[in-house]
């Protein structure tokens, strides 16, 4: 009888065995918690849109914050959820002092000074019309928007952000940023652009939650088509170019040749963020079987990691914490 001679399953034999040729894990400082702040006092209600996450403010969201840091989570990413009267076409509380996303970085480094906070940083959460950018005859005009984020950004280090995310896709964007954080004194601010933003679906529930959604979507015209890897790849050189601390790739899941390929491409840290859709399609997938749920998450924050990602954007992060501790 012929046998083979490679047994492969003999390192599959024990969990001993297993957890010392595992090429890939989880850790909880790998995480980054997405949360949403608004200018209302005290705030702490469930989204709706997203399962288990809440919009805060004040003194629930310095709970939150220590509640992370305490998780062993480094870092948050902020997203500003405006009331209908505090938007305009200027987006003029993307750069107000007492902005929410301003009061928030405050109340957070207050609350918990070793938390990295990270702002995201577009126009659609605070434009009356919804669109990532400054419209100018019904277009996106690029370099007019890049000069009201420059704005914006240096509002958000001063308030005391630690890392500026620009999600919006526009070009030049990270130079722009840099020129302006330097220019001001805050060399050392991190940028964090989405590099790899796709113009996906699966941003449903995201824009229900931060009522952000235009009433005529132009996210084709500056956000990637899913259809496209190389040109992500571009766009990743061109941020590197321009000094970029960390890319982003976004969504994760249902990209992961596109992680992969990055992973190759870029020397520097890659973020990857697993967004409301995915988060969603894993709770339905569960069935409501918290252990199911548990499996799943864990899984696919594995493959993530697996793909390349040095850090995951994760509305998980909390619940994977908890389990790593365990």
């Amino acid at each position: 009888m012929s046998f083979p001679q490679r047994r492969l399953r003999r390192l599959r034999q024990s969990e001993a065995i297993r957890a010392l040729v595992r090429e890939s894990s989880l850790s909880t400082s790998d995480f980054i918690y997405p949360l949403f702040v608004t200018s209302r006092p005290n705030v702490h209600e469930p989204l709706g849109a997203i399962p288990d996450v809440s919009l805060l403010s004040g003194a629930p969201l310095e709970s939150e914050a220590r509640r992370l840091h305490d998780a062993g989570i480094p870092a948050v990413l902020l997203f500003a959820v405006l009331e209908d009267y505090e938007k305009d076409a200027a987006a003029a509380m993307a750069s107000a002092p007492d902005g929410p996303m301003q009061q928030a970085i405050a109340r957070i480094r207050s609350a918990a000074p070793g938390l990295t906070v990270i702002a995201d940083l577009c126009l659609c959460e605070y434009s009356a019309d919804g669109h990532c950018g400054v419209l100018h005859n019904g277009v996106i005009d690029n370099d007019r928007t890049l000069a009201r984020l420059q704005q914006a950004a240096l509002s958000l280090a001063a308030a005391g952000a630690g890392v500026i995310a620009p999600s919006g896709m526009m070009d030049g964007v990270v130079r722009s940023l840099r020129e302006a954080l330097d220019g001001e004194g805050f060399q050392d601010v991190l940028t964090m652009p989405y590099s790899a933003k796709y113009a996906s679906a699966l941003y449903g529930p995201f824009k229900a939650a931060t009522r952000s959604a235009p009433a005529e979507s132009r996210h084709s015209t500056h956000q990637l088509d899913p259809a496209n890897r190389r040109q992500a790849l571009e766009e990743i050189r061109l941020d590197l170019e321009e000094g970029a601390d960390i890319i982003i790739v976004k969504p994760a899941m249902a990209y992961l040749d596109v992680l992969a390929a990055a992973r190759t491409e870029c020397r520097l840290p890659i973020a990857a963020y697993q967004v409301s859709g995915e988060y969603n399609m894993l709770h339905h997938a569960a069935g409501g079987d918290p252990g199911a749920l548990n499996r799943l998450m864990l899984e696919m924050l594995l493959c993530i990691k697996r793909a390349g990602a040095d850090m995951i954007i994760t509305y998980f992060a909390p619940t994977a914490a908890e389990i790593l501790h365990s």
